[in-house]
């Protein structure tokens, strides 16, 4: 008999204080480092503020703009089939989907040198907002890659 693992237990966000969102309480918790919150709340608030001065724009609607741009929509999975590896393409779900565009929005913005990392995380938001920058690159490569590999499609389980 097979014994399927327990399903893990969703940690539930609260949305943050200042834009009452949860989008942002999340994206603050991927850009925390060695669980110092407040800090990572200050680069967060700091960016949105640069944001809503450049383009005189709700932030929060920038924001989210700029997610769903980095946001996969198909990825490559390795899967061994008969002694040979494939890259199977399979369609991302939506709590990956909104995991890896964080990831690559913050460690766009953390590679970028020379500027606090407020502005640089502004700079990144922006450019992804208008389908730019190195997070919607990252997506358009994935997404290259799965197109590549679409005749293994049928491979997937």
């Amino acid at each position: 008999m097979i014994m399927r693992r327990p399903v893990k237990k969703k940690n539930l966000v609260e949305a943050d204080v200042k834009y009452d969102n949860v989008l942002i309480s999340k994206f603050v918790n991927y850009l925390m480092r060695d669980g110092k919150k407040s800090i990572a709340q200050q680069v967060m608030y700091r960016a949105l503020d640069t944001i809503e001065k450049i383009s005189k724009q709700n932030p929060v609607d920038i924001f989210k703009k700029a997610i769903d741009n980095a946001s996969p929509i198909l990825e490559v999975k390795s899967q061994r089939v008969g002694g040979a590896n494939y890259q199977v393409p399979r369609e991302v779900r939506g709590e990956r989907r909104f995991n890896l565009a964080c990831r690559w929005l913050i460690s766009s913005a953390r590679k970028a040198k020379g500027k606090p990392m407020a502005d640089k995380l502004a700079q990144e938001l922006l450019a992804a907002s208008k389908n730019e920058g190195a997070a919607v690159k990252k997506k358009e490569d994935m997404h290259r890659m799965a197109e590549a590999n679409k005749a293994f499609a049928h491979f997937a389980r």
